[in-house]
């Protein structure tokens, strides 16, 4: 009876196992959909004539504007550069907020102090700190670092403050009923519960990293994707100004992918609603 209990349990785990994998490949054929939609309505609307190239240049003319910065050397360099910018200013941003918002979190006389400031902090638009930056930094690549920290560390912050407090406070009783030190709980019961949730949090924060690169690279830049974007708004170059919004994209969805491989990987455990 208990075997055919087990062949029965483990038939039907393999039953959700398949149902789950077709599942995702019928939803990754409406991802693919959703894309060439798009892709067939600028078709129609560039090589139908139906608006000027000035505005709308063709997907031919994109991908000439990508391959000639693939000849002259510039591809590289320019989504590097961006690339190198983001994630820099991306990992100080998440260096600095993860511990100190873990402790906001646990501590009412920490959060009191610096809550307010942050609160205060994320509503300044980070394009008018931009004179700012320059003024106390320079127009080196730590100027431009620091235009990504000041877009994403305010935000991350207050979300890791609030992913920490969901932590179920049962956890943390228990282990300082069983003699946890304050440094034990941090490291053993908050740090592993809250890791599936700052995850999440890491890379959404990325993704708000890639949506100031343009601003970071505003001024005195001689490459990257915000700088050829900036240079090509000069001479009304939409071809270049829409290859660099493109390569920002693919390489923002890139990141994603690799921030949610990343997340299987650190925390197989956590399964969330739209995985299952």
């Amino acid at each position: 009876m208990q075997e055919n209990e087990t062949v029965i349990s483990e038939s039907a785990g393999s039953e959700a196992v398949m149902e789950k994998a077709a599942g995702g490949r019928q939803y990754r054929w409406l991802s693919w959909v959703s894309f060439l939609s798009i892709i067939a309505l600028w078709c129609i609307l560039t090589y139908g004539k139906i608006t000027s190239s000035l505005f709308v240049p063709s997907p031919t003319a994109v991908w000439q504007a990508i391959v000639g910065m693939a000849k002259d050397g510039t591809l590289f360099v320019n989504c590097w550069d961006s690339t190198r910018r983001v994630m820099v200013g991306w990992f100080w941003s998440a260096l600095i907020a993860v511990p100190l918002g873990m402790i906001m979190a646990r501590s009412k006389v920490v959060s009191a102090l610096l809550q307010p400031i942050i609160e205060f902090a994320r509503y300044l638009p980070v394009v008018a700190l931009v004179p700012l930056t320059i003024l106390y930094l320079g127009i080196d690549e730590n100027q431009k670092y620091v235009i990504i920290w000041l877009g994403t560390f305010f935000q991350l912050i207050l979300m890791v403050i609030d992913t920490v407090s969901s932590v179920d406070r049962n956890m943390i009783n228990a282990a300082l009923t069983l003699g946890a030190s304050r440094w034990q709980v941090y490291k053993e019961v908050i740090f592993p519960a809250s890791l599936p949730g700052l995850m999440d949090d890491f890379r959404l924060t990325i993704g708000w990293a890639w949506t100031y690169l343009v601003v970071a690279e505003m001024v005195a830049a001689s490459s990257g994707l915000g700088y050829i974007i900036l240079k090509s708004q000069r001479f009304m170059a939409t071809d270049v100004i829409f290859a660099g919004l493109i390569l920002i994209g693919a390489i923002g969805l890139l990141t994603d992918w690799l921030m949610r491989l990343l997340t299987k990987l650190i925390v197989p455990w956590h399964d969330r609603l739209d995985q299952q």
